[in-house]
């Protein structure tokens, strides 16, 4: 037979607290706990809540970080929980850069690894991202496209250009790091490349750059004469 935790008095339920006073008053359990909404068998909410923070790294961030799959190895976490909170976290993580792209105009390929460097020079991975600009050069949005190694197969057109043709873009810079912090491109860089640009230039969204984030230093294929 399972045994179902009591869930606290309704003005102690973290949704009427949160009614009652603004979701600033509850701490990060009972805010995914909400998220949440049920337990599992024997645990409440906030208690399979405070699991998914403790199998993790500190704070918050951590679960930004994590692919629905590994949110649902949590126990009491399935695909549709996982599924919630992801979407929950894209939504803060792009409200937050939107603030920041507010304010951003990218000048020069410096601007561009300024831009990513805090998020892609560490990761143990690759990722490719497609910054949307305006006709000013002012930044409409970043668009993560894929994780992993990059290749021509990978990264096709459709999935760079349509989020850029979404936003209205008046152009785009194409943008991935390299995790063993040597930005020099490889073959499939600029195979890829090539791919993109001659695909920009049929659909009038012309490809500024191609910008690669190593450790501390990056290479632009602009620059460097390679579009």
């Amino acid at each position: 037979m399972h045994t179902f935790v009591r869930e606290p008095p309704g003005a102690d339920r973290p949704r009427e607290r949160l009614f009652r006073l603004g979701p600033a008053a509850l701490t990060a359990a009972e805010l995914i706990a909400i998220l949440l909404s049920t337990g599992r068998a024997g645990h409440s909410a906030a208690d399979v809540a405070g699991a998914l923070l403790a199998d993790g790294g500190p704070g918050v961030g951590d679960l930004a970080r994590r692919s629905p799959a590994e949110l649902a190895r949590t126990s009491g976490i399935g695909p549709a929980k996982a599924s919630r909170l992801a979407a929950a976290l894209e939504l803060g993580r792009r409200i937050q850069e939107e603030g920041r792209a507010a304010r951003v105009r990218i000048r020069s390929p410096a601007d561009v690894y300024r831009f990513y460097a805090p998020r892609l020079a560490d990761l143990p991975a690759e990722e490719f991202h497609v910054l949307a600009l305006d006709s000013q050069s002012g930044v409409l949005r970043d668009l993560l496209v894929t994780r992993g190694l990059l290749n021509a197969s990978l990264v096709h057109p459709r999935e760079v250009f349509r989020g850029a043709i979404a936003e209205s873009a008046a152009g785009v810079i194409v943008v991935h790091n390299h995790p063993s912090g040597d930005p020099t491109p490889s073959a499939d860089d600029r195979a890829a490349t090539r791919q993109l640009v001659d695909a920009g230039r049929i659909l009038d969204l012309p490809v500024y750059d191609h910008v690669v984030v190593g450790a501390g230093r990056y290479v632009s294929f602009a620059e460097a004469g390679l579009l």
